[in-house]
């Protein structure tokens, strides 16, 4: 059985000491991350050196735990990292949104062993990513992917897709059905996550993500024959959503700090698009960014995205006052649920407000380049389909029918890992 634990030479993974830091290194890394982030989208050329480059900063390790020796950053910061790496290149920003969710997923439902066995290899620079989603079942929270009890040990068997970051990876978090326990109970089978090395025998990982969109993100298939899967590296799923939390809320946030960060790449690209363009021959000024109709059009750009990173580090607050309401001494279970609806609700508003204005931005683009910025060679489409893409994960129609029934009957939205 192939371990989670690190055989390799001593790591020279830098090891961020605090929030400042993190977003110093984050801002320091970010126009080596934009340097040809076009180029690699035209050709498909997965961004090998980069994702290395994020290892080796750190930044990775950022949420690992105090106690374990990470920075154990606020979630501000970490939407604000995740956003400055977005603005750069989108599809490099995603690559670690499950590395971050199943670092949590760990922190609040692993067991000791687990937690001693990823902690340290993620500040020494390994990299998590999901095997989640499936194609077989009605909805994508339905898994045929099975984890039983064969007699030699627990084996995992099922096939995912949409596996962002796999193709990066060198640990593995897979959603699956646990056959474990039989069906004695009458209860509905639960379901777990099993950390699992990418590299063990039976794991296949096939690069065959073709989105227009977000396209070297490394979201191909990974299919899983028989692998074998320790019991100490398994965490119960089912019971991390089953009592109020903000698992889902966290998961979310880092979603909408990619979209945040899409919208303010694209106003960084509009700026240098506008400077390059012609002023139209009716506005009568020297250069289009003097157009009265463009300076409009530019100031609701920035508005969309001032309110979405706004937004953004709203949720963020949100999220960690629900959190910190476990530690109050005398905080009763109402109102303890009514932070993390809260927290919900917040992430919500955040998700829509990011997603609307990556979208706006990136549409209106054009009219700041003129008919130039069409130019396959200028690339600038990239922004509009990683921001198409991107916004496809998670309905934001289902965020505004939770804010709605709030507004409207306070209704509490439910705490599942899409709110």
């Amino acid at each position: 059985m192939t371990e989670l634990t690190s055989a390799g030479a001593p790591s020279e993974t830098r090891r961020i000491a605090d929030d400042a830091e993190a977003l110093e290194v984050a801002r320091s890394l970010a126009p080596a991350f934009a340097a040809g982030a076009g180029d690699r989208d035209a050709l498909r050329v997965h961004p090998h050196d980069r994702v290395a480059a994020l290892s080796d900063s750190g930044l990775l390790a950022i949420t690992v735990p105090a106690e374990f020796g990470g920075a154990d950053v606020g979630l501000e910061t970490l939407a604000r990292v995740v956003a400055i790496i977005a603005a750069a290149d989108p599809s490099l920003a995603q690559i670690p949104q499950s590395h971050f969710t199943f670092l949590e997923a760990l922190r609040r439902g692993g067991s000791p062993d687990l937690a001693r066995r990823i902690y340290p290899r993620i500040l020494d620079g390994a990299r998590l990513a999901n095997a989640q989603t499936e194609r077989s079942g009605k909805t994508v929270a339905e898994d045929s992917t099975t984890l039983r009890d064969t007699g030699d040990g627990l084996l995992l068997s099922g096939v995912k897709y949409y596996c962002t970051g796999a193709l990066h990876a060198d640990i593995l978090a897979v959603r699956a059905v646990d056959h474990t326990g039989g069906s004695s109970t009458g209860q509905p089978a639960r379901k777990v996550i099993a950390y699992v090395p990418a590299d063990a025998p039976g794991v296949t990982i096939v690069d065959d993500w073709d989105g227009f969109g977000q396209r070297t993100t490394g979201s191909g298939t990974v299919s899983f024959d028989r692998v074998a899967v320790k019991p100490t590296h398994v965490l119960d799923f089912t019971a991390l959503l089953a009592e109020p939390g903000t698992y889902g809320a966290r998961a979310q946030l880092v979603h909408s700090a990619i979209d945040t960060g899409i919208a303010r790449g694209v106003l960084d690209a509009a700026a240098v698009a506008v400077a390059g363009a012609r002023p139209w021959f009716e506005s009568e000024v020297g250069a289009a960014a003097d157009d009265p109709y463009l300076i409009a059009r530019g100031g609701e750009v920035e508005l969309a995205v001032r309110g979405a990173e706004a937004l953004l580090l709203t949720a963020a607050r949100r999220i960690e006052e629900a959190d910190g309401g476990l530690a109050e001494p005398g905080i009763d279970d109402e109102a303890f649920r009514s932070r993390v609806a809260e927290a919900s609700l917040a992430t919500a508003a955040a998700k829509v407000a990011a997603g609307r204005a990556a979208r706006q931005a990136s549409s209106d683009l054009f009219d700041f380049g003129g008919t130039r910025a069409a130019s396959e060679k200028a690339n600038l489409s990239r922004f509009w389909r990683d921001a198409r893409t991107h916004t496809l994960h998670d309905p934001e129609r289902w965020k505004l029918h939770h804010l709605g029934r709030w507004a409207l009957g306070r209704h509490r939205p439910p705490w599942h890992t899409s709110l």
